[in-house]
């Protein structure tokens, strides 16, 4: 891969820059039309799947031709992709099994020309298997991103998979959890699944001289607060009430804790409930959805994570990527993003005391926090840049249309 990107893929220089030997062995490429490439999702609404792909097709939209296509909703991410000149579609499925939208799928991919479908989760790849076909035309790469809970062997899905599956199609794992259940659970063939670790820009990490104070005094939190960050979106899988549980604990010994949340979803609405029941209205901060998350980071003490279900979580990397030591269900790959009494400290899931305990841990020993601080950073740059995961994508795509 040297070859291909030159000197410039580092943790130290970690942006995306193609090298001069590439530039010449690509060349021809350019005269010819771009490959067509369809963003397959649920929705554009702002999670870790929908955050990826759209960062790969900016990153990636001067060698390919880009469109995405939602299943259920545009959300405000694909409102975005389209001020900024995307093709974005919603084929707008009904309940159950659609094949309307199969159909109305298919005819999309054949209008385009689209080479190759890149589906985010299980039930867009499903969706874009079955349109395939009617049109014959495309790959399907299918990343999955993380898995439902309880997770379980689907014996549908497994006969679905392997009348499905061709032998230019690609399976790809966030983490080495999730590959292991596609091939555990889906019944994928151990050689059909490799791992591509999530990724982030660490471009807005590398400024240390954060106005903490200013980005405190923003989120309505005092100098001397204990804030205790979560970055999530609010869905059930993230499990925002045992993050209050937690928080009640931590309160009855440290009073100026603070819980501050960053996200949006159906959540909502059952979070400020159970603040009121909790008496906690006082030391829980709801933000909505951020577009500064890096100076927040970087204004917070411990980051919180109380997941039931994760792939490879953006947000803890994001967290790593600011200093800033994680207290985290371990779930999923999770595992693989921190280690354990180094860059942070890991709890069952659904047990707010061991939280609680993990959280007041750090609380009281602030080197341990810098300490695990600098360690996350030190991880974030070597094995969870962005562009390194695009590298690994750009592979796997030139290697789909090269048949």
């Amino acid at each position: 891969m040297k070859w291909l990107f030159g000197n410039h893929l580092t943790a130290e220089n970690p942006r995306f820059t193609w090298s001069e030997p590439a530039r010449e062995a690509l060349a021809p490429i350019v005269t010819q039309p771009q490959p067509r490439i369809c963003q397959l999702l649920h929705s554009l609404c702002v999670g870790g799947a929908e955050v990826l792909a759209a960062r790969l097709a900016r990153q990636l939209r001067d060698r390919y031709r880009f469109l995405f296509v939602c299943l259920d909703e545009i959300g405000t991410l694909g409102e975005e992709l389209r001020d900024e000149g995307f093709s974005v579609h919603l084929l707008g499925r009904r309940p159950g099994l659609d094949w309307r939208c199969s159909y109305r799928l298919a005819r999309l991919l054949r209008q385009n020309k689209v080479d190759i479908v890149h589906a985010h989760q299980y039930t867009p790849f499903f969706y874009g298997m079955t349109a395939r076909l009617l049109y014959r035309r495309p790959g399907v790469m299918f990343t999955e991103h993380g898995r439902h809970f309880p997770d379980y062997p689907r014996r549908k899905r497994m006969l679905v998979n392997r009348l499905l599956l061709t032998r230019r199609d690609r399976v790809v794992g966030v983490g080495e959890a999730v590959r292991k259940a596609l091939i555990e659970n889906e019944g994928l063939s151990n050689d059909r699944v490799s791992v591509i670790y999530n990724g982030i820009d660490l471009t807005p990490f590398t400024d240390k001289g954060r106005d903490r104070e200013t980005a405190r005094q923003e989120m309505g939190v005092s100098s001397d607060d204990l804030v205790i960050l979560q970055v999530a979106r609010l869905d059930y899988l993230k499990d925002h009430a045992t993050a209050l549980r937690a928080l009640g604990h931590v309160v009855r010994q440290r009073p100026s804790a603070q819980l501050v949340l960053v996200g949006e979803g159906p959540e909502r609405g059952k979070i400020e409930e159970l603040t009121r029941q909790a008496g906690l209205e006082n030391h829980v901060r709801l933000l909505g959805l951020r577009k500064d998350v890096s100076r927040l980071l970087y204004a917070a003490d411990v980051f919180l994570l109380t997941s039931i279900s994760e792939g490879i979580p953006l947000t803890l990397i994001e967290a790593m990527a600011a200093s800033l030591p994680v207290v985290s269900t371990r779930v999923g790959g999770v595992g693989e993003v921190i280690e354990d009494g180094s860059t942070g400290l890991l709890a069952p899931a659904g047990d707010d005391s061991a939280l609680a305990e993990k959280v007041l841990q750090l609380a009281a020993d602030p080197q341990r926090r810098s300490r695990m601080g600098e360690s996350g950073r030190r991880r974030a740059a070597a094995i969870f840049s962005e562009s390194r995961m695009h590298g690994e994508y750009y592979r796997l795509y030139e290697d789909m249309l090269r048949g």
